[in-house]
């Protein structure tokens, strides 16, 4: 299972064409998604006009050099590790549907656009590759699903109390789930398998749910988090902090307090 491209499998009974116009289709549908999302919320309006008020503030001006060792370190520490997290479970549960995520994505691209055909021949690392990405999505998804979510953690709701928020990491863990199912009925190899093409069918739905669900989910946050990291960390280092005051340097008085406990009460 681990080392068999499922798309190459299932390249015999559907062209591989039909695939790879999916996978543009799906590509197609982030960026509508994600361009109506930001007609209709004006984030990305909201951003640069508060990006271009603060700098009115600065108290220096960032070279490019600067600049470009500020970004990096924020992709590299912020974005890459998700540093905003702290150390603890959240964090970690973030970092294994993120690169689980990106993983199983790459990995999809290139069996699909590379090797989905019967005359070529799959390297066994890309199925590696595709399957324990998948592996990482559903465990860092369902980890988040059931035990850390803010409203199971802290406001004691049950963990099947589903909104419209749900439906990114919901869908998230469905693709990497079904696709893990399908891959293993398929390896098989079984005459008159019929369960195989059934979770096929929750594989692509689930797939079209996630990509054409876009506008209605979280998932264009994807995009505005990164941006949103490397202002914030470009304001603090040419001095304008988005107006917002100085960090108080002031030594503790007055015992623990809040750190009495762990933060949950959010």
């Amino acid at each position: 299972m681990f080392t068999i491209n499922p798309f190459a499998v299932l390249s015999e009974a559907i062209p591989s064409i039909f695939l790879q116009s999916f996978v543009i289709v799906m590509i197609g549908l982030i960026v509508v998604g994600t361009v109506m999302d930001i007609i209709h919320k004006k984030n990305v309006k909201y951003f640069f006009n508060n990006a271009k008020k603060a700098k009115k503030s600065a108290t220096r001006e960032l070279g490019t050099g600067e600049r470009v060792s500020v970004i990096a370190k924020t992709v590299v520490y912020d974005i890459g590790t998700t540093s905003e997290l702290g150390a603890g479970k959240r964090r970690v549960a973030h970092l294994l549907g993120m690169y689980g995520t990106i993983l199983f994505w790459v990995a999809s691209v290139v069996m699909i656009f590379f090797y989905a055909s019967t005359s070529s021949s799959t390297p066994s690392l890309w199925p590696i590759i595709w399957h324990v990405g998948a592996i990482m999505t559903v465990l860092g998804g369902a980890w988040f699903w059931f035990f850390l979510r803010v409203d199971v953690y802290s406001e004691a709701q049950p963990w099947y109390r589903i909104i419209q928020a749900d439906l990114f990491v919901l869908a998230l863990i469905a693709t990497s789930l079904f696709g893990l199912i399908w891959s293993y009925l398929q390896s098989l190899n079984l005459d008159g398998r019929w369960d195989d093409k059934v979770f096929l069918v929750f594989y692509i739905v689930s797939n079209l749910v996630l990509f054409g669900g876009v506008y209605w989910s979280k998932f264009a946050h994807m995009f505005y988090k990164p941006g949103a990291a490397i202002q914030k960390n470009l304001a603090e280092a040419d001095g304008s902090r988005d107006n917002l005051p100085p960090e108080a340097d002031a030594p503790e008085q007055f015992g623990m307090g809040i750190k009495r406990e762990a933060p949950k009460h959010y």
